[in-house]
């Protein structure tokens, strides 16, 4: 089972996250290439703004977060959070969940992960991230209990159910 859950994420790039977006491939682009400092990389004027610029949406924002994170560049990745119009939208929720966990503070990591999934029960994203801290504390019914709720939430096939049933299998968190 596990080499067959293996093979499907190394053979599935193209697999999506329902909520927030996620693949086995991490996404780079010039604002890990050439930003530092918690700056995004702006198309338009093809330079490192503020997060706080006005005219990058929220969305640019968070793939910029998304990539940071995933660049192992969490307090950067905080700062670009911070500039969100909604800082309680699932998605911030999440990643300040998984920026705070992967910065040591796993309490207040799994807070985030909570309030995430209390805005929105199909964050498949948050359920992912949390039932993956559980693995790492050696919590595996959690895990697995997070794992049932992906899969019963629509995440069959997911990077969010693969991604925690290769650390299920495994018995560690994955790392970006």
């Amino acid at each position: 089972m596990r080499m067959t859950v293996l093979a499907a994420a190394v053979l599935a790039p193209t697999l999506t996250l329902a909520a927030g977006g996620g693949s086995p491939t991490p996404p780079t682009t010039n604002t890990t290439v050439q930003c530092e400092g918690g700056k995004v990389w702006d198309v338009k004027v093809e330079a490192c703004v503020d997060a706080r610029e006005s005219s990058l949406s929220d969305d640019v924002r968070y793939e910029a977060v998304r990539e940071l994170a995933y660049a192992g560049r969490y307090a950067d990745a905080q700062t670009v959070l911070a500039a969100m119009s909604n800082q309680n939208d699932d998605r911030v929720l999440t990643y300040l969940g998984f920026t705070h966990r992967k910065m040591g503070d796993v309490a207040r990591g799994m807070a985030y992960y909570d309030q995430a999934i209390a805005q929105n029960p199909d964050n498949l994203l948050a359920r992912s991230y949390m039932g993956q801290a559980h693995v790492e504390a050696g919590a595996m019914l959690q895990a697995r209990a997070q794992l049932t709720e992906i899969r019963t939430r629509g995440g069959r096939g997911t990077w969010a159910e693969l991604s925690l049933r290769m650390a299920i299998d495994s018995g560690t968190g994955y790392s970006y």
